[in-house]
């Protein structure tokens, strides 16, 4: 055999199934990290950054704009273009980001390397979506379950990462950290995970893409600073309605495109729909733990438990731990019971840990096992809704029709911590020198967060039992 062949035979070779699915999920690790980097520090950015605290709050923002935006874009152009080299050009995004926020010392610096960080959530719907191109159909529910995991593991294990870099080491060294990270899993991704063959023709619908950006971004700055400027402030509602407005025109044209940037036919379809409502509210009852949570644990006594935030995150920890050890049964649950059901047993696994709450919520070990419920509810949920949406959408749309679906939890997370973060707020008492949300606050958070979890249990149980009939004409039977 000549050395040319031996090459050629090297560089098409294909990898192990395996070694994708973990990289895959080293790679979804790193995207949901992002959402709890600045969380040991973003108390002290005024006066780390000398700036104000509604100037430092864009920190966290433009991270979510960033992701709401560009996961859904991002996952039609791996439709059309490959998924891996999306994900490859995200993971280089993170890198970029995390170096320019590394050298930064100001806010505008910050800001921008925030934003290039958010936008590698998108690997997440690209990998559910490559797996289904590249795994055997037998192992495909279970990495899917896996690497959806990851949306919750990742920032529940990373946030006792930061606050233990915070405490040791220079607030800078979090961007080093997450520049390492994002070095090693773009080789990686090179490296294992194998070139897409399966592309979508036509051109990229550039008018959408605008008008897609525009209306969200309009709609999640008015969720997310209207704490700040007032829900009825002039901002807040030019923001709000404006962005609903775009959207409105963004659909009609969508529908009236020949090549759109989302098939909007097939996302109204029944499955599909009401799979992304339930998202919607998944993910309002996901980030209602990441806010209410924390921050009892972490406020001095009598109003909270006076824990370090390094303490605190190991207390929340185990809700992501049980995600990932979950995972591979959710998988085999799926093919026994089906995604619907699956979806349906996580909102019920919710409704449990916020009623538990509601009662039990006076020592540390009680928040533990709510915590190990809610990772439990969102491990079940967020492995179904993916396997529900591909078992409706045509292979050519699962990158874009995966990247709404995590779109959907996007809002619902942006929801809540505007939300929740309004009710700790304005139902505060005075301590010392401190406000602080009183009892009433947390038991009223809880109360929403179990009724986010009612409002994915209801969609879940009407969607249809045979999803094989409301399948994409474009599916084999």
């Amino acid at each position: 055999m000549g050395r040319n062949e031996r090459v050629r035979r090297r560089l098409t070779r294909i990898p192990p199934q395996g070694a994708v699915v973990a990289v895959l999920a080293i790679a979804g690790l790193a995207s949901s990290f992002m959402y709890t980097l600045v969380v040991p520090i973003q108390a002290k950015l005024p006066e780390l950054l000398h700036a104000s605290r509604e100037d430092t709050a864009w920190v966290v923002t433009i991270t979510l704009l960033a992701a709401a935006v560009i996961t859904p874009i991002s996952g039609r152009l791996g439709d059309m273009y490959g998924k891996r080299r999306i994900v490859l050009v995200l993971v280089a995004a993170l890198v970029a980001g995390s170096v320019i926020a590394a050298l930064s010392h100001g806010i505008v610096g910050l800001v921008v390397g925030r934003a290039l960080q958010g936008a590698v959530t998108g690997v997440v719907p690209l990998g559910i979506s490559i797996l289904r191109d590249v795994l055997h159909h037998d192992r495909v529910d279970g990495a899917i379950a896996l690497i959806s995991a990851t949306l919750g593991v990742g920032g529940a294990l990373g946030m006792p990462l930061s606050a233990l870099v915070t405490q040791y080491s220079d607030w800078h060294d979090l961007f080093w950290l997450a520049a390492g990270l994002g070095v090693v899993v773009f080789l990686l991704v090179l490296w294992i995970v194998p070139v897409s063959v399966l592309r979508t023709a036509g051109r990229f619908d550039i008018a959408g893409a605008v008008g897609l950006t525009v209306g969200l971004s309009g709609i999640l700055l008015a969720l997310s600073r209207g704490n700040e400027w007032g829900w009825t402030s002039p901002a807040v509602l030019a923001c709000g309605l404006g962005g609903l407005a775009v959207l409105l025109v963004w659909g009609r044209y969508e529908l009236r495109t020949a090549e759109p940037l989302l098939d909007l036919r097939v996302a109204v379809r029944r499955p599909v729909l009401l799979t992304n409502v339930a998202s919607i509210a998944m993910g309002f009852a996901l980030f209602t733990s990441n806010v209410a949570y924390p921050q009892i644990l972490e406020l001095p006594p009598p109003a909270g438990f006076g824990l370090t935030l390094l303490i605190a995150s190991l207390i929340v920890a185990p809700a992501g731990l049980m995600m990932m050890l979950i995972s591979p049964y959710s998988g085999r649950l799926a093919r026994t019971v089906g995604p619907r059901r699956l979806l349906a047993f996580g909102a019920i696994a919710l409704i449990l840990a916020y009623g538990y709450s509601l009662v039990f919520s006076h020592e540390v070990w009680q928040l533990l096992i709510a915590n190990i419920l809610v990772g439990v509810g969102i491990g079940f949920g967020y492995a179904a809704m993916p396997m529900l949406i591909m078992r409706s959408v045509p292979q050519s749309e699962t990158g874009a029709s995966n990247g709404l679906n995590a779109l959907c939890r996007s809002l619902g997370t942006s929801t809540a911590a505007a939300v929740i973060g309004a009710v700790l707020a304005t139902m505060s008492t005075t301590q010392g020198e401190l406000q602080v949300p009183t009892a009433a606050a947390f038991q009223l958070a809880y109360v929403l967060g179990g009724a986010a979890a009612v409002a994915a249990l209801v969609p879940a149980l009407l969607i249809p039992q045979r999803p094989a009939a409301e399948r994409h004409p474009s599916l084999p039977a």
